[in-house]
């Protein structure tokens, strides 16, 4: 088989050839038309940089600026060089002597007189060195340093959002990648913006070293006069200074562009959000209009030109409060077509009784914009996403979230509900973003204190232009919408069992029957009803396992359903025959499982109180059980702090008691039976209880 050899375009070819080229005119003596037409392939050049630059939406949408600016920097030097031999060889014939261009820019922009050429070219290098490179490079340098201090909350913020499930994890590894190029994009333009610094002061170097050999040349060689070789020389050398400086300012301000535009509007170039926000306000015109005739109305002052431009800007400022009058009253008539509605009250009827929601979320008026279809509400997306995810994780698709408006809630205030009852309530601020201190943050910010409502973590309200500070002192930085995102899925995750209804049940039931009709038919409703399916699958989703594994719960159900129908010996078979899948979840891979366990003497203690007849839990005396939940307590917590899952280990006989006597009062615990760990995996016991 023959092997296709890569296919080459030209713009492969184009840097390297660029490359030799710019090596080549340091070394080779170029003719003056071939110098004409590089210095006019110079000026392009910084033109279409500068356009680029002007209308790219983001910084990391030019990433190729650095090397763009080495490159550029690199032609212009290689420039001087080859117009500094020809100027020195040839410049005793006269003003035309290194070109065209160079002539052009030596006699008709400084009128043939080198003393104004001088300063003008002075001026050029000092505004490009004082005032353009030096500030883009300290811009460049600060926004490197916050953009790598930034670097482990904004990851933070990608892993939260990733688990609560609102982006996949192709988007965390794009946002990922993103952070890092940011990173590495100021990192290089704090580095290339030394470059025309440098530049600025070689052409310096070069001019007067193009003037002093010049006039050795010309009086030494040539046998010239010394006003002679003075002009020609100097009007010669300012030409190539200005053919070169002027390309060299416009690459200086290009990456000003670049360094100094504000994200948060990356649908806008940097022209339209500079008219849209300086011309935005008719006031603003109306008030510079005044004061610009006023100016004009004094004595001596140039009349012309200040009635002009004053009028200018009020003239715009009516225009735009015409067009604001001409949308209003285009809104008014569309109000005016709508027929008013009738006076008459309708019977009330069963559409009037409304039903309770599974799940819903009630807001505020001022949050209403999160939530708004017409304004592409960011928390609808998310809020699907987190409903994916959770099908994902745990096996079934839980119902549709119900959001409405409520009036009587505060403005930024938020409320889940379950069946019509609030589980969970919190606050939020439309462009605002919450600031969450995890606990090792190097300052503290100026905003509304509160609490993370998920975590209960301390945490800060803060404005938008405060959110890369944030980042920089370690916070983990969200908005408003990934703040009820978050929230709502912590609060689906705890309520998971309290979801899953009789027809979430009956559709996993016809979801298995699709692939193994026998065993669906043999099992449910012959020898099972749906009720007490229902009610193991709740037992296992309330202790956080998942029913992804619904053909392996419903064959160990055919096992032992004609034995006995107790809910709580079959969700213990299942548990068991769930054991591989229930530790991979809390210890991944043949990681080592360290658990906590119970010293002997209490766990007899706890069996024989469990064998009594009549007792639904441990029949334990309250200095006891007071004991015992303070020592898992305490353990649980140490497990926390060491990074490692909370596991209690016991007999089977224990598991059901325990796990439902500490799960209110220890909610991160997962208490295990012995018969559930597979064989093969190593256990560890680092903690004991009463011992």
């Amino acid at each position: 088989m023959a092997i296709e050899a890569p296919k080459v375009g030209l713009r492969e070819f184009a840097l390297p050839l660029l490359i030799i080229m710019i090596l080549g005119m340091m070394v080779l003596p170029l003719p003056t038309i071939l110098l004409d037409l590089l210095f006019t392939f110079n000026i392009a050049l910084a033109m279409i940089v500068i356009m680029v630059s002007i209308y790219t939406l983001k910084p990391l949408d030019f990433a190729a600026f650095p090397t763009v600016l080495l490159l550029t920097t690199l032609l212009r030097l290689s420039l001087n060089v080859a117009s500094a031999r020809i100027v020195l060889l040839q410049g005793h014939t006269g003003p035309d002597a290194a070109g065209k261009v160079i002539e052009a820019f030596g006699h008709f922009l400084v009128g043939g007189n080198y003393a104004v050429g001088i300063i003008v070219f002075t001026i050029l290098v000092i505004i490009n060195f004082v005032v353009i490179t030096k500030g883009a490079g300290r811009i460049a340098e600060v926004s490197a340093r916050f953009t790598l201090d930034a670097m482990p909350g904004k990851q933070m913020a990608i892993d939260a959002d990733l688990n609560a499930g609102m982006i996949g994890e192709d988007e965390a590894r794009k946002r990922r990648s993103e952070i890092a190029q940011e990173a590495d994009f100021y990192g290089a333009m704090d580095g290339a913006s030394k470059f025309v610094r440098g530049d600025a002061v070689a052409g310096i170097l070069i001019v007067f070293i193009n003037i002093i050999g010049g006039l050795i040349v010309g009086m030494v060689q040539h046998d010239l006069d010394f006003a002679t070789a003075l002009n020609n020389y100097t009007l010669l050398t300012i030409g190539d200074g200005l053919v070169a400086q002027i390309p060299a300012l416009i690459i200086s301000t290009a990456a000003g562009i670049v360094v100094t535009r504000v994200g948060g509007n990356d649908d806008k170039d940097i022209g339209t959000q500079l008219v849209g926000q300086m011309f935005a306000n008719s006031k603003v015109l109306y008030l510079t209009g005044g004061l610009l005739c006023t100016m004009g109305l004094i004595p001596g002052m140039p009349h012309f030109a200040f009635l002009l431009l004053g009028g200018g800007a009020a003239w715009i400022g009516y225009t735009m409060d015409k067009r604001a009058r001409m949308a209003l009253e285009g809104t008014d008539q569309i109000k005016a077509v709508t027929p008013p509605p009738t006076d008459e009250m309708p019977e009330v009827g069963w559409e009037d009784v409304q039903s309770v929601d599974v799940i819903g979320l009630e807001v505020g008026y001022r949050l209403i914009p999160l939530v708004d279809r017409g304004q592409d509400g960011e928390l609808l997306r998310r809020i699907r996403g987190i409903r994916k995810k959770f099908a994902l994780d745990s096996g079934f698709l839980v119902p549709p979230v119900h959001i409405r408006d409520n009036l009587e809630l505060k403005p930024n205030v938020y409320r889940v509900v379950l069946k019509g009852v609030e589980i969970g309530q919190g606050e939020g601020f439309v462009n605002q973003y919450l600031a969450i201190n995890p606990g090792r943050v190097s300052g503290e910010l100026i905003g509304v204190q509160t609490k993370d409502p998920t975590f209960g973590l301390p945490a800060v309200w803060i404005e938008n232009e405060m959110r890369d500070q944030a980042q920089a002192y370690g916070y983990t930085v969200v908005d408003a919408s990934t703040v009820i995102a978050t929230h709502l899925s912590n609060v689906i995750q705890t309520h998971a069992s309290e979801l899953l209804g009789r027809e979430e049940t009956q559709q996993l039931v016809d979801r298995v029957a699709k692939e193994s009709p026998k065993l669906v038919e043999d099992l449910i409703p012959k020898t099972l009803q749906l009720s007490t399916l229902q009610k193991v699958l709740q037992n296992l989703l309330a202790e956080g396992v998942h029913i992804r594994d619904m053909r392996t719960i419903l064959e160990v159900l055919a096992d032992h359903a004609m034995r006995t129908q107790d809910t709580e010996i079959l969700t213990a078979a299942v548990r068991t025959a769930l054991g591989r899948a229930i530790t991979q979840q809390l210890f991944a891979g043949n990681e080592e499982i360290q658990v906590i366990a119970l010293e002997p003497r209490l766990e007899s203690m706890l069996m024989h109180a469990t064998q009594t007849p009549g007792m639904d839990g441990p029949g334990l005396e309250p200095g006891l059980a007071e004991q015992l939940l303070e020592g898992v307590s305490q353990s649980a917590a140490e497990q926390e702090q060491m990074g490692v899952p909370s596991v209690l280990l016991v007999p089977s006989q224990l598991r059901s008691v325990l796990s439902r006597f500490l799960r209110r009062s220890v909610p991160n615990l997962s208490v295990l039976a012995h018969n559930e760990i597979p064989d093969g995996r190593t256990i560890r016991i680092v903690h004991t209880v009463g011992g």
